[in-house]
């Protein structure tokens, strides 16, 4: 999964639009960061930008930021409604994809340490980067504000996590962490303000009080009414979708809305949202109503028909969730070339791609006939009676494809690595030492990924018997090219792995992937040979 963390520092300054945009610019200008949102408040005098990036981006994204405020940002002058204590405020990062809560608080402090060292600047930590239980709360680093800091921060207790224990005047001080990912979220329903908002105290945690909690962790909720939409709105924060999702508490506001005879009109959801939140959504769905979906786009338009997200306006998947707004460089630039373009550049004047990556895309091949023998029968009349088999046949032999595909690039990538590594230097001893170790991890991995090829292919077996034995008997030909498909990527894959081996220093290494390997070769001859043997036997089709 790729490595997506957001981040959404707030400045304080929301009407001076030239040194608005100039951070902004800082932001845009870091090289794989991507700026999603900027929001300027006048009375608030602060502007909350929200970018994304990897680990190591966002954190030159975010110090690129400070840079720039620090040299057009004077907290001398500030005021504003919103509380505050420093030029930049706030710095959170939010984990999206492929990250967890901790690396944020471990990329928070990254952040924290080099603002400290780099640009001079007091840095505390908050939330889940916090190292006091005191620090712990925004609200209490903040109590007295930009000015009450100048006193605060020489004592011994509010000694800063980073920087320098002294007042800047012109900055303040800095407070960054990790928090969940916020969705706002708006259920609509047809009644009034009030009966939206006695729904949002049923599913609201903190409900009607301490004797009265409502049903939903993690959500914060008020009833409005939108005079523009001519509705009322069940209106809600939720500070941890993974615990209390948006579709949970959707289908909680419908039900309490039935008992209250009202009708729910749809939802709304109020900025950016998660691929991983919208993918729960689909899975609730599909298995609430029995469906079977495994197209990802498919499952998102599931998502939004049954939550009823374009009811106000139109949702576009690729402007409103988060990792289809980010332009991707191309990670897998092999599996990306039209066929043609692909065979012919492993005929070309260069040793890689090579057998490794070619052996991955027959491999690939392999599981997508079987998968598409099982698509040639599910939801025909015919095979009816079958519709279940192919719901629990079709799905692993799918998701080996697609585990597949990317080991094409992956082949290809660790062949370079070991030529990277035959090109280091190698004058002095401790050179030599270091091209010599470089080069046995770059054959270590010259040999897992082709064994990984392997072992994903290895996992098709069980399902391709099964398809053999019931599939579409019109596509037999196609199964029988699938097995040996998979059977030939094995072999292809065994042979970059064995060719590699002899040049590891490692025997215990060597050992172990030698008897992985050759139990993986000689599985596919005889799976091979069951499947063909099955097709051959049968009669025709099973009805």
């Amino acid at each position: 999964m790729r490595q997506i963390v957001e981040c959404v520092p707030n400045f304080s300054e929301g009407r001076d639009e030239a040194i608005i945009e100039a951070i902004a610019d800082a932001i845009r200008k870091t090289d794989g960061c991507t700026l999603l949102d900027v929001d300027p408040g006048k009375s608030t005098n602060r502007t909350v930008y929200t970018f994304v990036g990897s680990p190591d981006t966002v954190i030159e994204g975010a110090l690129n930021a400070a840079r720039v405020a620090k040299d057009l940002i004077d907290m001398r002058t500030h005021s504003g409604e919103h509380p505050r204590m420093g030029a930049m405020d706030v710095c959170p990062f939010v984990p999206v994809s492929g990250v967890t809560m901790e690396d944020c608080a471990e990329i928070a402090k990254k952040f924290g340490k080099r603002a400290g060292e780099e640009l001079g600047l007091p840095i505390y930590l908050y939330e889940a980067a916090a190292k006091e239980d005191y620090r712990r709360k925004l609200k209490d680093i903040r109590k007295g504000e930009y000015e009450g800091m100048k006193e605060k921060i020489v004592q011994p207790e509010w000694k800063p996590d980073f920087g320098p224990q002294e007042f800047i005047p012109t900055w303040g001080a800095t407070a960054t962490g990790a928090r969940f990912f916020l969705i706002a979220y708006n259920v609509n329903i047809l009644g009034t303000k009030e009966q939206a908002h006695r729904i949002a105290l049923n599913v609201r945690e903190q409900g009607r009080g301490k004797d009265e909690p409502g049903r939903l962790k993690e959500v914060k909720g008020i009833g409005w009414y939108v005079d523009e939409y001519n509705m009322a709105q069940v209106s809600m924060n939720f500070d941890n979708y993974k615990v209390s999702p948006p579709h949970i508490a959707f289908e909680e506001c419908k039900k309490d809305a039935q008992e209250l005879n009202l009708a729910v009109a749809g939802s709304e959801l109020v900025g950016l949202i998660p691929l991983e939140a919208m993918l729960m959504a689909a899975d609730y769905y599909i298995e609430k109503e029995n469906l079977f979906l495994l197209d990802e786009r498919q499952k998102i338009t599931l998502a939004i028909e049954r939550m009823g997200l374009s009811s106000i306006s139109q949702f576009d998947p690729d402007k409103r969730i988060i990792e289809y707004m980010i332009e991707e460089e191309n990670k897998e630039p092999l599996a990306s070339m039209t066929l043609r373009g692909f065979t012919e550049l492993v005929g070309a004047r260069t040793s890689a791609p090579g057998g490794g990556s070619v052996a991955a895309a027959i491999a690939a091949m392999g599981a997508g006939l079987g998968a598409m023998v099982g698509w040639m029968t599910y939801g025909k009349r015919k095979w009816e009676s079958l519709d279940g088999q192919m719901r629990g046949l079709i799905p692993p032999l799918h998701d080996a494809m697609q585990k597949l595909i990317p080991m094409i690039d992956a082949d290809t990538d660790a062949f370079n690595d070991y030529m990277n590594a035959l090109g280091m230097p190698k004058k002095t001893d401790e050179e030599k030492a270091a091209r010599k170790a470089a080069m046995q991890e770059g054959l270590k991995k010259a040999v897992k990924v082709p064994l990984k090829t392997m072992q994903l292919a290895d996992e098709c077996w069980p399902t391709m018997v099964e398809m053999a034995k019931v599939g579409n008997y019109s596509s037999r030909s196609d199964l029988e090219v699938g097995a040996k498909s998979l059977q030939t990527g094995i072999w292809g894959a065994h042979k970059n792995v064995m060719i590699n081996l002899p040049g590891i220093d490692d025997e215990s290494f060597v050992g172990e992937i030698t008897e992985k390997a050759d139990e993986i070769l000689n599985r596919a001859h005889k799976m091979t040979e069951e499947v063909l043997c099955i097709i051959a036997n049968r009669d025709g089709d099973v009805v």
